[in-house]
């Protein structure tokens, strides 16, 4: 039965995956190469966690799959948001990466004026996404706000400027935690609940589940920090697929706590989540679980 079940989830995942290619928006323009970069990150691979996450929960509750294929916009919105974020992120002016992904960073490919502009244009585009998204217009404007919400000003926006403007300078352990709650957990928590609504809307879910789902996710989202320094501090590029060791200055849980207890949190992160993952419905609580040991 579990087999049978991570199947669906597992199938619709990789449908997604063939699916990005496929949404590559065609652009008008006489410019040489803009169309080729705008959607070349999106084709240089990475987790796709935060899609995943959403399918996870939408899967969970709805077995047809052509409600899911409907949502998978939505999915490519999620994606195309991070992506916009890692290619600002690995700018100059912030992390200066020569490498994501496995491959070199935009700007390193192209130059910081492309770089800069196809991010742009990636933040804007996810909202088209959902927009054109064949799902009813009230939800719409639900997924709409809330990506707005988690990936803006009252999220990771807002956790940029902070780890930007704090680099350098060392802050407090709550601080820290209100810093990558912003900056990382709020869009994995959106991915979640973002699920949960569509599944509200389509098929029969627990009361709540969209709030519970979120509280969750900033759980999971701190966690995915608390890892992801660790790569940055103890893996090669070549291991990570990304350039590392750029955290010297900044704020995060290995420079504050040292690395055998950032270890230490992490491990407590996941125990928590095991835990809580336990009071989920059967199925979702086994999509969520494989995730997470994806992230092991």
């Amino acid at each position: 039965m579990c087999a049978s079940k991570l199947d669906f989830y597992t199938n619709v995942c990789e449908d997604f995956n063939a699916y990005i290619p496929q949404a590559k928006p065609k652009i008008e323009t006489f410019h040489p190469f803009f169309e080729d970069a705008f959607w070349e990150m999106l084709l240089n691979g990475g987790k796709r966690f935060r899609p995943k996450l959403f399918l996870a929960v939408l899967c969970a509750f709805e077995k047809n799959v052509e409600v899911v294929r409907a949502s998978f916009p939505v999915a490519l919105a999620l994606e195309v948001l991070h992506t916009y974020s890692l290619i600002h992120d690995d700018l100059p002016c912030m992390d200066n990466a020569d490498e994501r992904r496995h491959h070199p960073t935009l700007h390193k490919t192209y130059d910081v004026t492309t770089a800069t502009l196809v991010g742009d244009g990636l933040n804007t585009y996810a909202f088209y996404c959902i927009a054109q998204a064949p799902l009813e217009s009230a939800l719409k404007v639900q997924l709409i706000a809330l990506l707005a919400q988690c990936g803006g000003i009252e999220g990771m926006l807002l956790g940029q400027a902070l780890d930007c403007y704090f680099e350098g300078q060392a802050l407090k352990r709550a601080q820290l935690e209100e810093l990558h709650t912003l900056k990382t957990a709020k869009l994995i928590a959106a991915s979640l609940k973002m699920g949960a609504l569509i599944a509200q809307v389509y098929g029969h879910t627990p009361e709540g589940l969209p709030d519970t789902l979120f509280s969750w996710g900033l759980k999971l989202g701190l966690f995915f920090q608390v890892r992801d320094d660790i790569i940055d501090r103890t893996q090669s590029p070549q291991e990570s697929g990304k350039s590392t060791q750029l955290d010297t200055l900044k704020n995060n849980y290995v420079n504050l706590l040292g690395l055998s207890q950032a270890q230490a949190y992490l491990q407590e992160l996941k125990a928590y989540l095991l835990k809580t993952l336990a009071a989920f419905p059967p199925t979702l609580g086994l999509y969520l679980q494989t995730l997470l040991k994806e992230l092991a």
